[in-house]
């Protein structure tokens, strides 16, 4: 008695918490087998992990005595057996409706794509617009559109008729040219008569039993056919409930259309449009949902009382209810506060990328109908403005703000009338390869490489300056391409700013880097001179706010908040929802939020990428080509200062004795005054006290040092211009 009720227990219940949800009584133990350990194999282990909640199920799993995973093997095969018939029953189920769907689907297509189709297209259309004159037009042209088709239907006996008419008339005039053509050969000799017969006969038994041999496989299969394409069409097209989705559906794509658009709208709970739809009223579909490049375009007339702006504002909640990601939905004003302009990009289309730069193999550039830029999300190639315009370019380290640059600067050195100037108050590759076609390029983190842009600058601000005295001779607001032609100084000067923030922080040059940043942005882009600033850091400590508002173009690639977005954008760009916050650093490496590019106050930018790495330069041969078009034209942008055509020739002992008093000034202030006496001379703007120095003793002046001070005195440049003179009249005499 014993050892039986040693071998043989009542069924236990067994509840096993996370695995399954209900009390399963495992089959006697009588009916295992001792003599063998009762393990789970690796393969059961695995089928466990996949079926169950993942490692850790198998982690404990593994840790269980021998029976304990026994039953836990057992519970699980009594599940999945219990979960079979379920399973298959929804999965008729939705295959059921899947077809059902599809049918309903193809013959509204069906009737879509025929005459009445058309109008009652038209017909909802007008009635989403609430324009009710054309809505009273395509119903009148409708009634029409039926009354000819009943009188077509009056028609079809008579029709139907003529048709076997001609049905009959052409057989037997097959019939008739058979018998003469065997006529012809029984006459000459060359057959029978039979014969001829005998072969018409035979073709045409062959052609039916061709056709009653393909026919009856094809009648067989046709039902199948028929709920294989009505299936594929429910799957496409169809809703299922949501008992009837699988996980595998959940990620499926949904149509963006005016229902789909509305239901986004309502989600949102603005109380206004809330009550509107409660009342029954439809929104009102100025332009109704149409494929528009890579997305969806429509434009919505909102209710009273919402504006366009707030449901930007809501954009990241709109995106939900249209199954996309909120840097793929575009809510913008449209020509009034509450009419919603909205594009909704098709699920991936930041995927595809701007493809390669479309001058890679050949071509120029005019700077003056823009250069190329990438593609929009809608997969337009877009064009970037330069001439009189500045740009701004910023965002996280890695995410294309130097490679923005790049094809913009690589765009300016494509026209051959153009000049390049760059510095990089850093250590960096990203602009080397530029370096043959600058006339000016600063490359380096140390101080001096930063008195050195400092200095560059202080020569562009002399340059606007002298560019502003050339439109007044020219008479002219603004540089045009017919002056940028003509090689008087006024061609077109591109610079770039790359790091920016560095050099903008500098202990020593900063605060002057600053000022003369914010004068050249200001003063220079009617003057033909476009400045790029490149920064990380577009915040009030790093970029004055005045080089961020004259900035009419702006690029932002993905920042980490509201301030740098608006610096970047303009501000209120943020609360408007012209947000590059939503772009995912490393995901969307590439793409940008730009302003100013377009009529539109923003877009979302795919912008080429052009390599500088030794093992694949793309910018070299590009170089190089412009190099040979500069050469070629004949002329080098920028070899000349251009001013010295207004200015061929000061006298420095001249100006001296104008800027001078009646007391010594020390060497080291005299300079000042000269930029003042002339700020468009340039080699007054670039001059400090060693130079002058220099300068002064190959004139014959010599400055003493006295206490290391090294004063200038008035009497001695008035002694040696006397000389001057002296020795003048003496030579005319």
């Amino acid at each position: 008695m014993s050892s039986h009720h040693d071998d043989v227990h009542e069924p236990t219940p067994v509840n096993i918490p996370g695995v399954v949800g209900e009390v399963i009584p495992l089959r006697p133990r009588s009916d295992r087998d001792d003599d063998q350990p009762v393990l789970l194999t690796d393969e059961e282990n695995k089928e466990l992990d996949r079926r169950l909640s993942g490692p850790a199920v198998l982690g404990k799993l593994t840790r269980l005595a021998p029976p304990a995973r026994h039953a836990v093997a057992q519970v699980v095969r009594v599940v999945r057996e219990s979960e079979r018939p379920k399973q298959a029953g929804k999965g008729g189920i939705r295959f059921a409706l899947d077809v059902v769907q599809g049918v309903e689907s193809l013959a509204k297509r069906a009737w879509d794509a025929s005459t009445m189709g058309v109008y009652r297209r038209q017909i909802r259309a007008a009635e989403a617009v609430g324009n009710q004159e054309l809505l009273a037009e395509w119903t009148e042209r409708k009634e029409a559109a039926a009354e000819r088709r009943h009188d077509r239907l009056k028609d079809l006996p008579g029709v139907l008729g003529g048709i076997a008419r001609v049905i009959v008339g052409g057989l037997f005039g097959l019939v008739f040219m058979v018998l003469l053509v065997a006529l012809f050969v029984q006459l000459s000799d060359t057959g029978q008569f039979t014969a001829v017969l005998g072969g018409f006969m035979n073709a045409v038994r062959w052609v039916f039993t061709a056709i009653a041999f393909a026919w009856t496989p094809f009648v067989m299969m046709l039902p199948g056919i028929v709920v294989l394409a009505a299936w594929r069409e429910g799957r496409r097209r169809g809703h299922r409930p949501g008992w009837l989705q699988t996980s595998a559906e959940a990620d499926l794509d949904v149509t963006i259309d005016e229902t789909t658009i509305a239901r986004a709208l309502s989600a949102l709970r603005i109380p206004q449009i809330t009550a509107y739809l409660k009342e029954g009223f439809p929104l009102q579909f100025i332009t109704p949902a149409r494929v528009d490049g890579r997305g969806t375009h429509a434009v919505v007339r909102l209710p009273a009382g919402v504006t366009a702006e707030t449901i930007a504002r809501k954009r990241a909640q709109l995106a939900t209810g249209l199954h996309r990601l909120a840097k793929e939905v575009w809510p913008t004003t449209g020509s009034e506060a509450g009419i919603l302009d909205l594009w909704v990009a098709d699920k991936g289309a930041l995927a595809e990328g701007a493809g390669a730069y479309p001058l890679l193999h050949d071509g120029l550039v005019d700077v003056f109908k823009g250069v190329p830029a990438g593609r929009t999300l809608r997969g337009e190639p877009l064009t970037a403005p330069v001439m009189e315009r500045n740009t701004i370019t910023g965002g996280m380290p890695g995410q294309g703000k130097s490679a923005s640059a790049r094809v913009l600067m690589i765009g300016a050195a494509l026209d051959p009338t153009a000049e390049l100037r760059i510095w990089v108050p850093d250590t960096n590759f990203d602009f080397e390869v530029f370096r043959p076609r600058c006339s000016r390029y600063v490359m380096g983190a140390e101080d001096e490489k930063v008195e050195q842009i400092r200095d560059h600058l202080v020569e562009l601000h002399a340059e606007v300056q002298a560019r502003g005295e050339l439109l007044l001779k020219y008479e002219t607001p603004a540089v045009t391409r017919d002056l940028a032609n003509r090689d008087v100084g006024l061609h077109p000067l591109f610079c770039l700013l790359e790091e920016a923030h560095v050099a903008i922080q500098h202990s020593e040059f900063g605060k002057e880097i600053s000022q003369l940043l914010v004068n050249i942005v200001k003063l220079g882009r009617k003057r033909g001179i476009h400045m790029i600033v490149s920064t990380q850091a577009p915040t009030k400590d790093s970029m004055p706010r005045d080089v961020t508002r004259n900035c009419s173009n702006g690029v932002a690639f993905a920042v980490g908040d509201h301030h740098a977005n608006d610096a970047l954008l303009g501000q209120g760009a943020y609360a408007a929802g012209h947000r590059a916050t939503e772009l995912i650093p490393g995901t969307d490496r590439g793409t940008a939020v730009v302003k100013g590019f377009t009529g539109e106050r923003s877009e979302i930018l795919q912008w080429y990428f052009l390599d500088v790495a030794r093992e694949n330069d793309q910018v070299t041969p590009l170089i190089e080509r412009s190099l040979v078009a500069v050469r070629d034209r004949g002329a080098l942008p920028g070899g000349e200062a251009p001013q010295r055509e207004i200015e061929a020739r000061r006298d420095l002992l001249e100006d001296l004795d104008e800027v001078l008093g009646s007391e010594p000034v020390y060497a080291a202030d005299v300079p000042a005054l000269l930029k003042r006496l002339a700020p468009g001379w340039v080699p007054y703007q670039r001059l400090n006290g060693k130079a002058l120095r220099e300068e002064l003793a190959e004139l014959g002046v010599k400055v003493p040092s006295t206490g290391n001070r090294w004063p200038v005195d008035p009497v001695t440049i008035r002694d040696v211009l006397a000389k001057r003179a002296t020795a003048d009249l003496d030579a005319d005499d």
